[in-house]
């Protein structure tokens, strides 16, 4: 029973001891040390920010006045003093616009006929001078054709020339007997029988020079044909794109599909390259015909093209609400290539700007 009673002594809790005072005095220590490390990380993004420490606001009585500008002598705040001669006008940056270089001149070079190509003669960046040799199409069919017409022509004038000849001496023998029939030594008979032999003759003439004629012109119809066959540069220029390749069939116009092209190479006239740009009907009125502008290339940043309107297109974009203008350059330039993307501005005098202000005030 002792044992017992000793054992459930040492399970029981003791009342009397004093509290957990020490645990209790941990809290405002963590609480204080996590307030300081919050601090400082607060303090560290703040200066990594890029941030400056706040400073104490102001008060309206300690912020002074910003100390006036004096006024330089002989001229005053609001304009030219009297006595001085108002400054001549000056060009000033005005509107601006985007757009794209082109060229008037650019065609895309094709054959007035359906054949095979045989040869092309040139290649992208090639300057070709007007009627030179692009490409050639087979021809030794047409070729084939042109000989015979020729000889056709050859045989027609070798008949003329003997229906000639045998008119002449027809003419020569009515005459001697017209000649003896008067005189009574020729019959009538033979008066008319070559009478009637001249008539043929200058019938047959007729009919072989009219077979000439027409054998000329199949000759020629049959040259132009072959000449057809010669794809020739219509103006001087560069070739910027080679289409069809020996062997491919070329026609004038879309057939068979994607197996026919309808183009040998496309040229451009570079001395005919220029701006085009869209301006908002709202400011046409800003551009002047042959006024100056001002070209950047966007693959020339740092390059300033002088320039100048050429036209202002007569009509408007109804749905864009714009109007087209034409620039051209002052100076011509290799680097300077069509579908180019270009910013212009349009350099506007302060005198003009004033009396278009005026109008419209008015």
């Amino acid at each position: 029973m002792d044992d017992r009673t000793r054992l459930l002594h040492s399970l029981s809790i003791d009342r009397t001891a004093p509290a957990a005072a020490p645990q209790r005095r941990l809290w405002p220590a963590l609480i204080g040390g996590l307030a300081v490390g919050l601090a400082a990380a607060a303090g560290v993004w703040f200066v990594v920010a890029g941030g400056t420490p706040p400073r104490p606001a102001q008060t309206v009585a300690d912020a002074a006045p910003p100390a006036p500008v004096p006024a330089t002598s002989g001229q005053s705040s609001g304009g030219p003093s009297a006595g001085q001669p108002a400054p001549a006008a000056r060009p000033r940056a005005g509107l601006s616009a985007s757009g794209y270089v082109v060229a008037r001149r650019k065609a895309t070079v094709a054959a007035e006929i359906t054949g095979k190509v045989t040869e092309v003669l040139v290649e992208e960046g090639m300057v070709v001078e007007a009627g030179q040799v692009v490409a050639r199409l087979y021809s030794k069919l047409t070729e084939t054709d042109l000989a015979l017409s020729r000889s056709r022509v050859s045989a027609a004038e070798a008949a003329v020339n003997a229906i000639t000849a045998d008119l002449a001496e027809a003419e020569r023998i009515f005459a001697r007997t017209e000649s003896l029939s008067q005189k009574s030594f020729a019959s009538e008979a033979d008066l008319t029988r070559t009478r009637a032999r001249v008539h043929v003759l200058r019938a047959q003439l007729a009919q072989a020079q009219a077979q000439l004629g027409t054998a000329r012109l199949e000759a020629q119809r049959w040259g132009e044909v072959l000449e057809q066959h010669s794809v020739k540069a219509p103006f001087s220029g560069v070739v910027v794109d080679r289409s069809a390749q020996a062997g491919e069939m070329v026609s004038p116009m879309s057939a068979g599909g994607s197996f026919t092209r309808t183009g040998i190479c496309t040229i451009v006239d570079m001395d005919s390259i220029e701006v085009e740009v869209d301006v908002n009907e709202a400011f046409i009125g800003r551009v002047l015909k042959g006024g100056d502008v001002k070209a950047v290339l966007d693959a020339y940043p740092d390059w300033t093209i002088p320039a100048y309107v050429i036209a202002i297109v007569p009509t408007a974009n109804r749905e864009k609400a714009t109007v087209r203008v034409r620039i051209g350059f002052r100076q011509k330039d290799p680097r300077i290539l069509p579908d180019m993307a270009v910013k212009v501005t349009f350099v506007e005098d302060d005198a003009a700007a004033a009396a278009e202000r005026s109008s419209a005030s008015r």
